[in-house]
């Protein structure tokens, strides 16, 4: 796994991290970018609207998002820009795997109440 936080440290920073989950802050300014890196399953917080062009191997897709929404991201590589003209301001909670001691069963999605399933954000 390339570590967002050790590839591109002058834009992640962690702000919590415990054995079930590292919740890392990302901030930026038009033009700037990320060199490729990876996350686990994830969930993004945007805390300002932005425009991005994420990429991963020859394949990449322009995302526009507002402040304020929630994603699921699964897990991927990939590198970012800002395309926009504004800075990005986002919180990534990153999942870690269980450990074998751990006994909570994972929340089945196709259960009634579970969370509806998320579009994934960046190349998968």
């Amino acid at each position: 796994m390339m570590d967002p936080t050790e590839v591109s440290p002058e834009l992640y920073q962690v702000v919590f991290e415990n054995d079930r989950v590292r919740v890392l802050k990302y901030r930026d300014e038009p033009g700037d970018r990320t060199k490729p890196h990876s996350h686990p399953d994830s969930v993004m917080v945007t805390l300002s609207s932005f425009r991005r062009r994420i990429s991963s191997g020859e394949r990449s897709v322009e995302v526009a998002l507002e402040a304020g929404e929630v994603r699921w991201l699964g897990a991927q590589e990939h590198s970012g820009e800002n395309i926009g003209d504004t800075e990005t301001v986002s919180i990534f909670i990153e999942l870690k795997e269980p450990s074998i001691e751990l006994k909570e069963p994972r929340t089945d999605p196709t259960e009634p109440g579970a969370a509806p399933k998320a579009t994934t954000l960046g190349p998968s």
